[in-house]
């Protein structure tokens, strides 16, 4: 008998090719190497905002569902940290902030969710997992490379989960307790490399903006 993969290592191993990628986005890469300036790291986090503000709205619509509902969980809302660095990065940011294209694809794809809770977790999975793994190891760099102490790196400080190994093995046993069939596995599992394509266009358009106001 062959041993049962289970689905939350199905998706880390499927999706570990797109996710190296993702990661090794120029603009993400400069960012944690100290080759960024604060500016560049500003326009990063407004494009979070646009983000965050369209996943925890899709997120409130579907506390009712019975599989997307285990995984909304207020401990992981971002939106109004994301909200609070802005005030402290760029006081007045309401008034010029607008979502690069590829953002706007990204928002679009994540309000499309609303109506499909696999697509939902998909990219819930792919964002949240991601701000409670590597996502510390960047608050790190960046507190060091621009003097951060808490504001402007609150995104990253997840107040409410005191032990973030213990929160994403239970995340990761419910992805594997989800009641999916083979197909839908495979349609969330393509999900979450859409999700990270579009995180990487993201840094793309990015690096493009950045690089025309240097």
């Amino acid at each position: 008998m062959s041993d049962v993969i289970l689905f939350s290592d199905a998706i880390r191993d499927r999706t570990r090719a797109v996710h190296r990628e993702t990661e090794g986005s120029a603009f993400i890469a400069e960012l944690v190497e100290g080759k960024r300036t604060r500016d560049d790291y500003v326009a990063l986090v407004g494009q979070q905002y646009f983000v965050y503000q369209a996943l925890e709205h899709v997120a409130e619509g579907l506390r009712g569902d019975p599989v997307a509902a285990s995984f909304v969980d207020s401990k992981l809302t971002r939106l109004p940290a994301i909200e609070a660095d802005l005030d402290f990065l760029a006081p007045g940011w309401r008034e010029t902030l607008v979502p690069l294209a590829a953002t706007q694809r990204y928002v679009l794809r994540i309000h499309e969710m609303a109506q499909w809770a696999g697509g939902f977790v998909a990219h819930h999975y792919t964002r949240y997992l991601g701000d409670l793994s590597g996502g510390q190891a960047i608050r790190t760099l960046l507190q060091r490379q621009f003097g951060f102490d808490t504001n402007g790196v609150g995104f990253y400080i997840f107040t409410e989960i005191a032990k973030p190994k213990l929160f994403k093995d239970t995340y990761r046993a419910q992805l594997d307790a989800a009641p999916w069939d083979e197909a839908e596995k495979d349609r969330v599992i393509a999900e979450v490399e859409r999700a990270f394509r579009h995180n990487a266009e993201m840094f793309v358009d990015l690096e493009r903006a950045t690089a025309a106001v240097a």
